[in-house]
């Protein structure tokens, strides 16, 4: 019996092995398999532990705060006007497009949706330089985002064209003589119309020696890669202005991605109520409830917290050892390990404002600011690495926080899932429509974004890094301290206008290339020099001394203010019967330190009018 019993066990324990060696070799086999549950969820398979509150003293303090009954003026007042105009230069007085282009000019675009974007008005501008004839650019699959989305699924072509057809030609896609010039054909071999070298931020003498050669050869030239090949510096006026007129009025999204996001908007404006459940089936317009609902503001938050940016921050985001060791692999596997921060520790990194803010920081900073759990806020992110579990304390601070899935059904998301630049394309939509824009991290969109607000004078929070980093360093910090020094290190960081800095983006700081201070606040500064009116001095102060772009400003009549482009010398200021006389002149440049003088004029100003 006993022999019996062991001839009928062996088999069983033979399947067992069997299954055993399949469970462990499952996973090598079919790599695949498992290769979607590394985005769904970051804890899968213990790569990370469920992190506690890092600001435990804060977050409890923060959650106490009380609920305010209104909207605090401060806080969600729009931004002041600062009395910049934008100056994109028209197509009036524009001289026609030359009759013969020089040939066609390809460029493939790699980076997600605001990388390629900003390519994309770079290219125009190449294109102009030189006088060439632009087909719409391809852009590449992310290794990242996976997303194939052509230019045409995102942006509105004819807009496009349309907006730019007195600047520059261009084209859909190339002419069958030229069908040949594909991305296929220069991945296979070496092409002589193919410009692989392009270094970065390259001169217009750069494009001119280097590319109009392969141009007029050829008839053809195709750039790749292309992503931040065109200086921001150097470049002739109406240059940077073709730049910002692409990026600022010609590329719009196609319709669909306008339509939703007009729906979210209008759901963050007009909430529903407990006896009202949300309707999201309808992206045409208002009910006849909304006629009576008084619209609510909202705040944009972007967090991009994706494990490819925690990865390359190398800082540590409370997830323990398994957190470290599965961050670090993946840095070894993008990036070779060759990554800057990584020589330094998590406490330089902080003290440095290198570290993007977590979940919960934003949410301390906010809440620090005065924005309280009744504060609509809407969540424009990809995935969060970690998850729910990541997000779930600023979901508390704010649990009226919503996002593209809560706000909109899947029926209404079918024609954007799955497709990043698509995802990024609604997030920024709706971050153009909301009443205050803040983000979590530098990067692509935060940049994009930042410039296109400044553009259209609309409030931006932008973190004070380095003081955050600090402030969230100091376990013993009370939330009194907190707050305060939160208040006091943003007073100057809620959408003040910046004058770009050499070798800094245009398409983040547009002023004063593509902004320009309005005439009327130069006369009202011009006041000042009779010591009538001092208000200005700090805002044209700015201007003139901290821009090399702007001359000297003294008190004195006689003196000038010069800008670029023409100069205003006071005469004679003086007041007489309530009004300010100010008698001045203005002169227009011929070349550098050379002006066309013009009549004197006269200006008088009520005090009602300053």
């Amino acid at each position: 019996m006993e022999k019996m019993m062991r001839f009928q066990y062996k088999p069983v324990r033979r399947q067992e092995a069997i299954v055993g060696l399949f469970v462990l070799l499952f996973p090598v086999l079919l790599p695949c398999f498992f290769a979607s549950f590394s985005h769904a969820s970051p804890s899968t398979f213990l790569e990370w532990n469920v992190p506690k509150p890092r600001h435990l003293r804060l977050l409890t303090s923060a959650l106490q705060r009380e609920s305010s009954d209104g909207e605090p003026t401060d806080l969600w007042a729009p931004l002041a006007d600062q009395g910049w105009r934008p100056c994109l230069g028209g197509s009036v007085n524009a001289p026609p497009l030359p009759q013969k282009s020089e040939g066609y000019l390809q460029v493939f675009l790699d980076g997600g949706l605001n990388q390629q974007r900003m390519g994309i008005c770079d290219a125009v501008a190449v294109a102009k330089i030189l006088n060439a004839t632009l087909v719409i650019p391809y852009l590449e699959v992310n290794p990242v985002w996976q997303d194939s989305s052509s230019f045409m699924d995102i942006f509105d072509v004819d807009h496009f064209i349309n907006v730019m057809k007195d600047d520059i030609s261009i084209v859909k896609e190339l002419p069958d003589d030229f069908s040949w010039s594909t991305r296929e054909y220069y991945a296979t071999a070496i092409r002589p119309t193919r410009i692989k070298r392009a270094p970065v931020h390259a001169s217009a003498n750069w494009y001119l020696e280097n590319v109009l050669p392969v141009l007029q050869s050829n008839g053809i030239a195709a750039i790749s890669p292309f992503s931040h090949r065109l200086s921001f510096d150097n470049l002739p006026s109406e240059i940077q202005k073709l730049r910002c007129k692409v990026n600022f009025k010609a590329l719009v999204f196609v319709p669909h991605i306008r339509a939703l996001g007009d729906a979210l908007v209008h759901r963050l404006r007009y909430p529903p109520t407990e006896s009202q459940p949300l309707i999201t089936n309808d992206l045409t317009g208002t009910t006849d409830r909304n006629v009576k609902q008084m619209p609510q503001k909202f705040v944009v938050v972007h967090l991009r917290f994706d494990k490819d940016m925690a990865a390359h921050s190398a800082c540590d985001f409370g997830g323990g050892k398994a957190e470290k060791l599965a961050l670090a692999k993946y840095r070894q596997r993008i990036w070779g390990g060759r990554v800057l921060n990584s020589q330094f520790t998590d406490e330089e990194l902080r003290s440095q404002g290198r570290c993007p803010l977590t979940p919960e920081e934003i949410g301390l900073l906010l809440a620090a600011l005065g924005f309280d759990n009744s504060t609509r806020l809407y969540l424009a992110s990809h995935k969060v690495y970690g998850g729910e579990a990541r997000i779930s304390t600023l979901r508390e601070l704010f649990p009226k926080m919503e996002n593209k899935k809560s706000l909109a059904s899947s029926e209404e998301r079918v024609l954007i899932k799955g497709k990043a630049s698509l995802l990024a394309a609604v997030d920024y939509y709706v971050g153009m429509h909301s009443d205050i824009f803040v983000s979590a991290s530098p990067g692509n969109m935060h940049n994009a974004l930042v410039g296109h607000r400044t553009f259209e004078n609309m409030k931006t929070i932008r973190p004070n890094m380095p003081l955050l980093g600090q402030l969230f360093l100091n376990k013993n910090i009370t939330w009194s301290e907190f707050r305060q020094a939160v208040v006091e290190g943003h007073q100057n960081r809620q959408g003040q206008l910046r004058l770009r800095k050499p070798k800094q983006s245009i398409y983040t700081y547009p002023a004063p290339d593509c902004i320009r201070y309005h005439i009327a606040r130069m006369v009202l500064f011009s006041i000042n020099f009779c010591g009538l009116y001092g208000v200005w001095t700090a805002e044209w102060g700015y201007a003139t001394y901290k821009s090399s772009r702007f001359c000297s400003l003294h008190r004195s009549a006689g003196e000038a203010v010069c800008t670029t482009h023409f100069r205003i010398e006071v005469i004679e200021c003086k007041s007489k019967d309530g009004l300010v006389v100010i008698q001045w002149k203005k002169s227009f440049m011929l070349k550098k330190g050379s002006y066309l003088n013009s009549m004197l004029k006269n200006i008088i100003i009520h005090p009602s009018f300053y």
